[in-house]
């Protein structure tokens, strides 16, 4: 799962190498904390936060097929 995230993310951003996905994986839940560079924030969320909306509804549907909960967190530093 975390490779399908970096892929999505190295897409989307102009500066791949500011990219940290950390993975808290859980018994019954994983939780995606993904930085970006702060001048390609705004490309991973999207406008009214359209993209990252997409991303969350993808990861849900990968983690309903593994019985998981998936959260994403976009952390803005």
């Amino acid at each position: 799962m975390k490779d399908t995230l970096q892929t999505i993310i190295e897409t989307l951003v102009e500066d791949k190498s500011q990219i940290k996905i950390n993975e808290i994986d859980g018994e019954k839940s994983t939780i995606f904390e993904v930085k970006v560079a702060e001048a390609d924030m705004g490309r991973v969320i999207g406008k009214e936060g359209r993209i990252a909306k997409a991303i969350r509804t993808i990861f849900k549907a990968i983690g309903a097929k593994e019985q998981k909960k998936v959260t994403i967190e976009f952390i803005d530093e």
